[in-house]
């Protein structure tokens, strides 16, 4: 490129030519075109197949699935999330999360009490056995984005970020929000007994959730 040449404006010097501005913002705008588009959807597509690739083999040894996934990450993410805001997050409807959070109850990964303030609700956090099954999920995920954060390298990662942002819904960037809180006390499932406890939470831990078998939404 000719030194001081401005490709935003398609002139020498950031002077825009006679024609130069019309076709720089041509030029700006061909990632707008219908087949770019479409090789987005093949991005995401291939690249969330393999994103969850490792996850769903191990999953899959058990029994278990996708869906289970979900309540297990966003659990480990905010331990203590209600009924009702797991609901608002995974956008499903009570009888589809009974299936998924039943058997993770009944296996002794996810446990149940009431909260504090209002004892008809009912607060959902990992057991132990449950904060190592998500961890050993996060790990392999974790391989996989810390690879791909490197090739790209950190002006990519932020613009990967905004692209993400883009695509959501206002009610999607706010559950974001909230998941990225720290407003929220850990919450904490009692072990099970003659079961290793889990790793360590930073601050004072409140009051721990009793295991609740085979009871869900």
């Amino acid at each position: 490129m000719p030194e001081g040449m401005d490709t935003r404006t398609g002139g020498a010097g950031g002077q825009p030519g006679a024609s130069g501005g019309a076709g720089a913002a041509g030029r700006n705008l061909l990632f707008l075109r219908e087949e770019e588009l479409r090789l987005a959807q093949d991005l995401l597509f291939f690249g969330y197949r393999d994103f969850t690739a490792g996850p769903d083999a191990i999953l899959a040894e058990m029994g278990m699935g996708r869906a289970h996934h979900r309540v297990l990450h966003f659990l480990g993410r905010r331990p203590g999330l209600t009924v009702g805001e797991l609901l608002s997050i995974l956008a499903i409807t009570k009888q589809s999360l009974s299936r998924v959070l039943t058997p993770l109850m009944q296996q002794g990964y996810v446990a149940q009490s009431p909260g504090r303030a209002d004892r008809r609700q009912r607060l959902l956090a990992l057991t132990p056995e449950g904060e190592a099954l998500e961890r050993r999920l996060f790990e392999r995920q974790r391989e996989t984005v810390t690879r791909a954060y490197r090739e790209a390298g950190p002006v990519a990662v932020e613009g990967f970020r905004h692209v993400m942002r883009g695509l959501m819904g206002p009610e999607a960037r706010k559950a974001l929000e909230r998941l990225g809180g720290t407003d929220r006390p850990s919450a904490r499932a009692v072990p099970a007994q003659g079961a290793s406890p889990g790793a360590p939470h930073a601050g004072p831990r409140p009051p721990a959730p009793k295991p609740m078998p085979g009871k869900a939404p």
